[in-house]
């Protein structure tokens, strides 16, 4: 019997709920500057499936990675943060 491959998981913060079942979330990470060795926030965005429509702008969520759900959409919140 296969165990089911274990999914990546980030935190982030909905900055957008405008659409039907999806949201945009806003991921930050702390990167290392090569040369000056200072840490520089860096920031992106991905779309998440929501299934319920419950996350609000602001809220905390936990995303996990799926299998793609359009063209966009590669992420799923489970649960607020």
């Amino acid at each position: 019997m296969a165990r089911p491959k274990k999914r990546r998981t980030i935190v982030g913060v909905v900055k957008s709920n405008g659409m039907q079942k999806s949201v945009v979330v806003q991921i930050e990470r702390l990167e290392l500057h090569p040369k000056y060795k200072k840490y520089i926030k860096k920031r992106s965005k991905v779309y998440a499936h929501d299934e319920r429509d419950e996350c609000q702008v602001g809220d905390r969520v936990l995303l996990m990675e799926t299998r793609p759900l359009s063209k966009l959409k590669r992420w799923r919140v489970v649960k607020k943060a």
